[in-house]
């Protein structure tokens, strides 16, 4: 199979517009938590999250597409056109039919007041006529229309999937593209995530289902706890992070600038419940061992892992005790974190984001912390490199992303021999 390089990152999240501002805030434990800002969440049980703020239509390279996309659309646009500038693709020997797209976001529908107003208008109507939609709206909502966007920008008529596995997608999104790499189908892909479930109805569905916490909204910095024993749900965050993924051989040949290498793919479902995690860890540990038989490392050979970690009390159980199953006694050297303390959960971002901040360990040495660890509970005892960022060399690392529905996407990345 063909090896698949990392080679350019564009980035928008609730701690930085750019991949530099928002890592330098993650290994400092900035935290980009607040209060909601797309609606009015006064009245709420839920009054926080991790918001990008000061973005405007102006900041896209083509201002004229933002008619067409969603909120997260726009942030996906923003950050793959960074990626792209960044992997330096201007003289790249790539044929438009060799480069393609694969990006994670959610599927959109439409907003509970849109619904109201139609039935209303057959109500109203004698002869029950439906309103129509003007065909903006509806491309608003297609998740199909940001990866189109990003297309015609970067000129890829190659590959494309528009990939809808909640929480999974953009990890998905970059497993799925490298296998299009790894099997020649394509030279490039550009891969990742991008979502923006802040709106009212998401906040209300997951505050209804238990899964946000609500003992924040005074205090949101110190809301999202992964791992901590005071732990009561996650925070919801927003934002894109897409990623140029090449042929390694072809990286190297135009003297490209590598980030890392993904060397391991994994996937699998629990069976299980739909919204609750097996408290076992399997699942999840079968798409961690697949990730990791792929990348032809063994359980000692990884530094890393940045875990899914969302701050709910069983998803972190979970986790821990999928990670124990997977490395054994090596598990108590690992270096585990979760940017999510700092930025919320990303949902269709957020396996993006974490290779994101796989990647920057690996470049400078730095593992970012787990901030608002401040009470360990005694049922999770990894390192979970609380508050404080840790020097340390990192060779290789594993990024995992757990979702609603039970579906797992595991990547491994390492370090690239020559790499900068």
């Amino acid at each position: 199979m063909n090896r698949v390089a990392v080679t350019g990152i564009g980035a928008i999240t609730p701690v930085g517009k750019d991949v530099e501002s928002t890592w330098d805030a993650l290994k400092s434990g900035r935290s980009g938590v607040g209060q909601i800002t797309t609606f009015d969440a006064s009245t709420y049980p839920v009054r926080i999250a991790g918001m990008v703020n000061d973005f405007h239509d102006s900041d896209l390279p083509d201002p004229k597409l933002a008619r067409y996309l969603s909120r997260g659309g726009k942030f996906g646009l923003y950050a793959g056109a960074q990626a792209l500038e960044d992997a330096g693709l201007a003289d790249a020997p790539y044929d438009p039919r060799e480069k393609g797209i694969s990006m994670g976001s959610s599927v959109g529908r439409p907003e509970l007041q849109e619904l109201s107003d139609v039935l209303y208008t057959r109500q109203a109507s004698d002869d029950h006529e439906l309103k129509r939609r003007s065909p903006l709206e509806i491309m608003t909502t297609s998740q199909n229309v940001a990866p189109g966007a990003l297309a015609q920008i970067g000129d890829l008529r190659g590959p494309m999937m528009g990939i809808s596995t909640a929480c999974t997608a953009s990890a998905h999104a970059i497993g799925e593209a490298t296998r299009r790499i790894q099997e020649g189908e394509a030279k490039m892909m550009l891969a990742g995530g991008a979502d923006a479930l802040t709106t009212w109805l998401d906040v209300l569905g997951f505050t209804l289902l238990g899964a946000l916490t609500k003992d924040y909204n005074d205090d949101p910095e110190h809301g999202s706890r992964p791992f901590d024993r005071d732990r009561t749900g996650f925070v919801l965050g927003e934002g894109a992070v897409m990623m140029v993924l090449e042929d390694m051989e072809e990286a190297r040949k135009r003297g490209a600038k590598i980030y890392g290498e993904v060397a391991g793919y994994g996937s699998s479902l629990n069976a299980y419940r739909m919204t609750d995690p097996p408290p076992d860890g399997s699942g999840p540990d079968i798409a961690m061992n697949a990730a990791l038989r792929e990348s032809g490392l063994s359980a000692d050979d990884v530094d890393h892992v940045v875990a899914h970690g969302t701050g709910t009390p069983g998803g972190d159980v979970s986790e821990t005790i999928a990670i124990k199953r997977v490395f054994g006694d090596h598990a108590k050297k690992l270096a585990v974190n979760s940017n999510k303390s700092m930025t919320g959960h990303t949902t269709c971002a957020a396996g993006a984001l974490s290779l994101l901040t796989a990647l920057m360990a690996m470049r400078d040495g730095v593992i970012a912390p787990t901030i608002n660890l401040d009470n360990p509970d005694p049922e999770l005892d990894l390192d979970y490199v609380p508050n404080e960022p840790r020097e340390a060399k990192v060779n290789a690392a594993m990024i995992n992303a757990f979702a609603f529905g039970g579906t797992n996407a595991v990547l491994v990345a390492r370090r690239a021999e020559n790499g900068s």
